[in-house]
């Protein structure tokens, strides 16, 4: 699929797409094509709805992940193929709101003081206190940190919007340190790649989420943990200690409000504040059974 995985590249570059998005497009059109053993342009919309079918039923994927498949799958034959595309005949499937798992203050620190070695600390710590995608994290570069206005730079995140987060002096502290404890001092990247980390490249995100699942292990958090875990656990932490939706929006980088009230579902002094109507209701002791 050498000469289609080129056309659809290019296609893609020219949108200007996100290295996550091409990625994402890339893997989904070639997992497509390995299922029927065939190159995907002499397959047709039976194949997709056969696909589709096979990823909720006999992969057990989420809506989202297969949303995303199909996005590519559309893509490709609209864009890159110029083919016709019936949504009636591949609708994207509803998706599922859960609410995220929340980690207390005290089960963060437990996660922090658990990762080993010192490097996945800073990685953790990193992302708490900044609540940065993981892939963000991985693009962080020296000159992100300003340390003069006491600010990290998140550049070309989620949208391929800027924003500025806080630096925590603790963070300042331990990247400072992180700094120290590297043989070969980078250049560029935050966090290099490789075991050294003197790779001429950043991390990779599977770096990120070993860093926090190990963590999680040896400190016998039960919970599901990953590397957005604790951006939600930086969204509702802040929330419960007074800031304001709008600050959060901004510091998340999200366009839209309504994405960060999800965090109102999660806040416990939110919760906590608002009394439930069985504690307005004047009972009797007992029940008529016990008399």
């Amino acid at each position: 699929m050498t000469h289609l995985r080129k056309l659809m590249l290019e296609e893609l570059q020219r949108r200007n797409y996100s290295e996550e998005t091409i990625r994402s497009y890339i893997h989904g059109v070639e997992d497509f094509s390995r299922r029927f053993n065939c190159p995907p342009d002499r397959l047709g919309p039976r194949h997709i709805r056969e696909y589709q079918a096979e990823l909720f039923q006999k992969r057990k994927l989420s809506s989202g992940t297969v949303t995303i498949r199909l996005a590519a799958l559309r893509f490709f034959y609209t864009k890159t193929l110029r083919r016709a595309w019936s949504v009636a005949d591949t609708p994207y499937p509803k998706r599922t709101h859960r609410l995220p798992a929340i980690l207390s203050q005290e089960e963060v620190a437990q996660l922090i003081d658990a990762a080993c070695p010192p490097f996945h600390r800073t990685i953790l710590m990193t992302l708490y206190a900044t609540g940065a995608r993981c892939a963000e994290l991985t693009h962080l570069k020296l000159s992100d940190v300003d340390n003069k206005r006491m600010v990290i730079h998140i550049q070309g995140g989620k949208g391929r919007k800027d924003r500025d987060v806080m630096l925590s002096p603790m963070l300042l502290e331990e990247l400072r340190a992180h700094w120290h404890r590297l043989r070969r001092k980078p250049s560029v990247w935050l966090f290099h790649g490789n075991h050294r980390h003197t790779g001429d490249q950043p991390i990779d995100t599977k770096t990120v989420w070993h860093a926090c699942h190990n963590a999680a292990k040896r400190a016998s958090i039960e919970k599901g943990v990953h590397p957005h875990t604790l951006r939600h656990c930086f969204a509702t932490h802040l929330l419960e200690a007074g800031a304001d939706l709008r600050t959060i929006q901004i510091l998340l980088g999200h366009a839209d409000l309504k994405e960060t009230t999800l965090y109102l579902h999660l806040s416990q002094r939110h919760l906590n504040s608002t009394a439930s109507p069985l504690d307005l209701l004047k009972l009797r002791d007992r029940s008529p059974q016990e008399d």
